[in-house]
């Protein structure tokens, strides 16, 4: 009997062009869809709609799905108390130097271990990628004793934006999409360039990195968001008011802070975040999916 090749899914063709298969799958879609909304969209609204709502209003049981009097001073107030204008300009700061710092050294050990091949290129890789079996939480310990006497210079980098940049260098994960993406391109491009004389780095410069902007927008999104997110490390090592992030300045002034302006707070600085995912996912899914593609 002849391997049957067709594509196998939940209702098959046949049930589909019936009235009871159609109806079940069209409501099937629909349930699925409607419930990942709810799950991923949820907890946006709730601290959106939280943010106009009065304190006491937040504290009732059961909460209210809509805020009665919408308090919208409640954002002008946290911007102003929690000098949220400061808070992001540093967060932006950091994330821009998380950026370069990347783009920089993860794009040169990528190409060096997809193109150039060094001696045990593929052990190194795999010592790499088996640092992503380690919890950071493990890593937090050792890379503080780190910063706060660099070796052999000896120099404490407590309140010092290389305390976030450089960890972040060391990211096996974005070299390894970095690699798979230079993979994907041909080879003929490469021994063309190689034939005109041009140099390893004038290859990577004029061939490989034009090609790879899909791949570089995708590391430099996750760059941004690995920073605007991140708390724990932040909180370590910028102890300074001055030298803050916006998710541990929002945290240093929640006490005294009435729990709808801290809301507020978080709304404004989720905001960067949602925007740049909304502008550049179709970037995201065109990195992400190229680097599987041969040819």
């Amino acid at each position: 009997m002849a391997p049957d090749t067709g594509t196998r899914t939940l209702i098959s063709q046949a049930q589909l062009r019936r009235g009871r298969g159609r109806a079940a799958y069209w409501t099937l879609l629909a349930v699925v869809v409607v419930g990942f909304t709810l799950v991923f969209l949820g907890p946006l609204y709730w601290m959106v709609t939280g943010a106009l709502k009065s304190g006491q209003e937040i504290a009732q049981t059961p909460p209210s799905l809509f805020p009665q009097d919408p308090q919208w001073q409640n954002y002008a107030d946290a911007w102003h108390n929690l000098a949220l204008a400061k808070l992001l300009f540093n967060t932006f700061y950091y994330a821009t130097g998380a950026v370069l710092f990347q783009l920089v050294f993860d794009t040169a050990a990528a190409y060096a271990l997809s193109k150039l091949r060094p001696v045990l290129g593929n052990v190194i890789l795999g010592m790499m990628l088996a640092t992503l079996m380690i919890p950071a939480m493990v890593l937090i310990v050792p890379q503080y004793v780190t910063v706060i006497d660099l070796p052999i210079l000896h120099i404490n980098l407590l309140d010092s934006p290389f305390a976030i940049w450089l960890p972040l260098v060391a990211n096996a994960f974005n070299i390894f999409l970095l690699k798979r993406f230079f993979d994907s391109i041909p080879e003929d491009l490469m021994a063309a360039a190689l034939m005109d004389g041009a140099t390893p780095l004038r290859t990577l410069w004029s061939i490989v990195l034009p090609m790879s902007r899909p791949i570089l927008g995708v590391v430099s999104i996750f760059a941004v968001t690995a920073v605007w997110k991140d708390f724990l490390w932040p909180k370590l090592v910028m102890p300074s008011p001055e030298t803050r992030t916006v998710s541990v300045g929002i945290y240093a002034f929640a006490g005294g802070t009435p729990m709808n302006v801290v809301i507020a707070a978080s709304v404004i600085a989720a905001i960067p975040t949602v925007v740049i995912f909304l502008v550049f996912q179709r970037n995201i899914m065109s990195g992400l999916t190229t680097g599987g593609l041969k040819g």
